[in-house]
């Protein structure tokens, strides 16, 4: 998106406010020029992590133990189910169901057994990030491990 279509997009709005004169004063032309170094700034920041990942196509030796991967289960103190996938730093998305390997409910689960249980300690601070809307009124949650799968 960056490269197709924001791009193009950005240098023609800088062309047509270059094609208006004095570009020291120009508002739209200082404000398009920034944009463009933003979005080459993304661009090689994305090449070189291109270069720089892994596709794990593999599954663990022990496929009942939590790894980068797995889609686990977990049941709460209240009996709810909760379903996530560990997914890389760069991968997760606005899908709740991915979680990064770097929150800090991944890095518990990892290396957990099903029945085992999960333990995340919480800063009380509200403006903390969130692990899918866990209970901010306590200080530590406490999950046990349902099911383990990898697809």
């Amino acid at each position: 998106m960056l490269w197709k279509e924001k791009r193009p997009e950005v240098t023609q709005k800088v062309s047509e406010a270059a094609a208006q004169g004095d570009r020291s004063e120009n508002a739209e032309y200082i404000y398009g020029k920034r944009q463009l170094r933003e979005i080459d700034q993304r661009i090689r920041f994305l090449a070189k992590r291109l270069d720089d990942l892994k596709i794990v196509e593999t599954h663990p030796p022990q496929t009942n133990t939590v790894f980068f991967g797995a889609w686990v289960t977990l049941i709460n103190d209240a009996g709810e189910e909760i379903t996530f996938r560990i997914v890389g730093a760069d991968e997760f998305d606005t899908d709740p169901a991915y979680i990064s390997v770097d929150a800090p409910l991944a890095r518990a689960m990892i290396g957990k057994r099903v029945d085992e249980e999960v333990v995340v300690e919480r800063q009380r601070d509200d403006s903390a990030p969130r692990v899918l809307r866990l209970d901010t009124s306590t200080e530590v949650n406490c999950y046990v491990i349902d099911q383990i799968h990898y697809e």
